[in-house]
């Protein structure tokens, strides 16, 4: 039992310091990983070691950064993952109907990710990485957060950071609760320009066959585009489409 356990704190402690060098976005000198991962300094150089044999982690002179290998389990998971394999289909036909980027979101603790996307005649004009952490107090990650429980809530309001705006001034926690629940009562978002300047996104939940959210689909589009065309057929596709991969995805 003993060494069971010890066993799955050298795991825990290798996830930390695999997720310190991806949040950084940087290579980070050895004494950098122990602090921002709590390590001693030798525990921390030990697990880097063996990343780095696996192809995890490599080593510049900068210091250590995310390796190549971890491009492979990122493919494994969008080659299996049922979401994401009932979403490319409809996301495609999203996106030639209406002409915009259309791209499925999902959830990681308090945090969304972009997972599949199809771009549109009109393509976003700004950059939209897969795997960039994005929040979910701006834009289209509110479908996620308004679908918490009171709990769960005052938990992302504690634990999700600084709750900022695109201007970096603090959001009030009663301006976004009332905001969740206009969301709750529409079953949709529309943003305008929360999280990047001149970017509008029309969101709706994706939800399972018990109702259950399991992620988010979005068109995106740049302001200009959006002012000439009537938003509401516009929710109706997504809507649509988001209600379309729920009901295929089998999780």
């Amino acid at each position: 039992m003993a060494e069971q356990k010890t066993n799955m704190r050298s795991l825990e402690r290798a996830i930390d310091v695999l997720e310190v060098l991806e949040r950084e976005g940087r290579s980070l000198r050895l004494s950098e990983v122990a602090q921002k991962t709590g390590l001693h300094i030798a525990t921390a150089q030990r697990i880097l070691g063996v990343l780095e044999d696996r192809g995890r982690v490599e080593r510049d002179h900068a210091g250590y950064r995310p390796g190549v290998a971890l491009v492979f389990g990122a493919h494994a998971f969008l080659a299996s993952n049922p979401l994401v394999l009932a979403a490319r289909p409809v996301l495609q036909e999203l996106a030639d109907r209406t002409g915009l980027t259309a791209s499925l979101y999902l959830r990681s603790n308090w945090v969304r990710v972009v997972v599949a996307r199809v771009e549109g005649s009109k393509p976003l004009r700004y950059q939209l990485p897969f795997g960039r952490r994005l929040p979910l107090h701006l834009g289209a990650g509110k479908v996620f957060a308004a679908d918490f429980d009171d709990e769960e809530r005052a938990r992302f309001y504690t634990e999700a950071g600084p709750l900022l705006d695109l201007a970096g001034n603090p959001i009030e926690e009663a301006t976004l609760t009332k905001d969740f629940a206009e969301i709750r009562r529409l079953g949709y978002y529309v943003s305008y320009e929360e999280r990047q300047v001149g970017a509008v996104s029309i969101t709706a939940p994706v939800r399972d066959r018990d109702h259950a959210l399991i992620g988010a689909i979005t068109l995106g589009a740049g302001a200009d585009d959006i002012r000439s065309r009537d938003v509401e057929p516009l929710v109706v596709e997504v809507r649509q489409a988001a209600a379309a991969v729920g009901q295929h995805a089998i999780m």
